[in-house]
């Protein structure tokens, strides 16, 4: 039944994350009408699109599932990406406003900011660095419009690869001041202690992460720009965010960036 009505799924789907973005109130998952990963990139590509038509800017990408522990969880054996927009980019020490993100956790992250294009069928790791202005200090707030977290692949895939908003450091530092693989990070809630890190566990290097993407897009035909940014994935684990937190993130050689979270509104 599923594949006999073509795109009326992905439409489906796509109506059905909408509706928890517009209405605030989290959905059922999105497997029971699709089941592979492009489908699933088919309704984020919808969410995408609507994006756009609603004057949103096209600011960048994040890249997901980056923890090799987090892909076999999943049953998939590379990471996910979504789209970022100018809308859900917060300075640093900025706060995300109650309700502006559905479940919210936030995770450190590496963020590439781009001065050329990234657009070769094949990239290397001499192109990447090339393509890079400077990287950032980045706290992403990743939020679910699936009701309790219960993803799979499809699901978080589908929903923008869970993404909500994401916080910048404003020290930008260029990639030969910094080892972002032995870049140890720390997240902390008012002082206590809530997730460590290291860049290695980001595919073994943020670059490594950020070059499967600059690859993939350009295969898609959709590929990143100058003035890009790229969220190259957590460093640590996710720390669940509540109204009234504090974060903050400190990563070597980058500095540190924090978030706090509006009260109940």
């Amino acid at each position: 039944m599923r594949r006999d009505r073509g795109g009326a799924v992905i439409r489906e789907a796509a109506d059905r994350l909408a509706e928890a973005r517009r209405t605030g109130v989290p959905c059922a998952p999105v497997r029971d009408l699709i089941s592979t990963a492009a489908e699933a990139y088919a309704v984020q590509a919808l969410g995408t699109e609507q994006a756009l038509l609603d004057g949103r800017r096209l600011v960048g990408r994040k890249i997901g599932l980056t923890s090799v522990a987090v892909q076999r969880q999943l049953g998939v054996d590379s990471p996910d990406f979504g789209a970022l927009f100018a809308d859900m980019c917060l300075p640093d020490g900025a706060e995300v406003p109650a309700g502006a993100v559905l479940q919210p956790k936030a995770e450190a992250e590496v963020a590439l900011v781009l001065d050329r294009d990234l657009d070769r069928e094949r990239h290397t790791v001499a192109d990447l660095i090339r393509a890079t202005a400077f990287a950032l200090p980045a706290i992403e707030v990743v939020g679910s419009r699936i009701r309790d977290w219960d993803i799979t692949l499809v699901d978080t895939v589908a929903d923008n690869a869970s993404s909500g908003m994401y916080v910048l450091g404003n020290r930008p530092v260029a990639l030969a001041d910094v080892d972002l693989r032995l870049a140890g990070m720390v997240m902390e809630r008012r002082g206590e202690q809530v997730s460590v890190g290291l860049g290695a566990a980001c595919l073994g290097h943020p670059l490594h992460a950020a070059l499967w993407l600059a690859d993939t897009l350009a295969a898609l035909g959709t590929p990143l720009r100058a003035g890009d940014t790229v969220l190259t994935g957590a460093l640590g684990p996710m720390v669940a965010a509540v109204p009234g937190d504090v974060l903050e993130a400190r990563i070597d050689g980058l500095g540190s960036v924090r978030v706090a979270f509006g009260g109940q509104s």
